[in-house]
């Protein structure tokens, strides 16, 4: 599904400063070494090492890349100085709007695919006509929704 072009919001603009308190760690499974470790706060932007100026936010539409661990309505945090390598997830731009696609290089050529097997979707050559916009370097999921 491709999504119209918007504008896109720096990180810079959606939090600015903000500051998460951590409590502590939470085993998910063994007894866990860090458990006596626990900062004051964390900064998101520090956490991620993320540049202000260069960070974007996206919101996830569709399930091409469900086995890449993306679902429908998560948000992801989209890199534009990070230099796009085989294997990255990406936020591209093709037929004049933004999907979300693993950049795989095929015999020297690039290629955007998507990761999900219950459905077919045609791998994109990312030749002059689609623009790799920015490299995704997390993701956030609202376990409510």
């Amino acid at each position: 599904m491709l999504l119209p072009l918007l504008q896109p919001v720096p990180i810079a603009e959606v939090s600015p400063g903000l500051r998460l308190r951590i409590i502590g760690a939470a085993g998910a499974g063994f007894p866990s070494p860090a458990q006596d470790w626990a900062d004051d706060a964390i900064s998101l932007v520090e956490l991620l090492r993320l540049d202000r100026a260069a960070s974007f936010v996206f919101r996830i539409s569709g399930s091409s890349m469900a086995d890449a661990g993306l679902y429908d309505n998560d948000v992801v945090v989209v890199d534009r100085d990070t230099k796009p390598a085989n294997g990255h997830i990406v936020i591209a731009i093709v037929d004049g709007g933004f999907v979300v696609r693993q950049l795989v290089m095929r015999q020297g050529r690039p290629f955007l695919e998507a990761r999900n097997a219950r459905m077919v979707y045609e791998p994109t050559l990312a030749d002059e006509t689609v623009e790799v916009w920015g490299v995704v370097r997390a993701g956030v999921r609202d376990y409510q929704r």
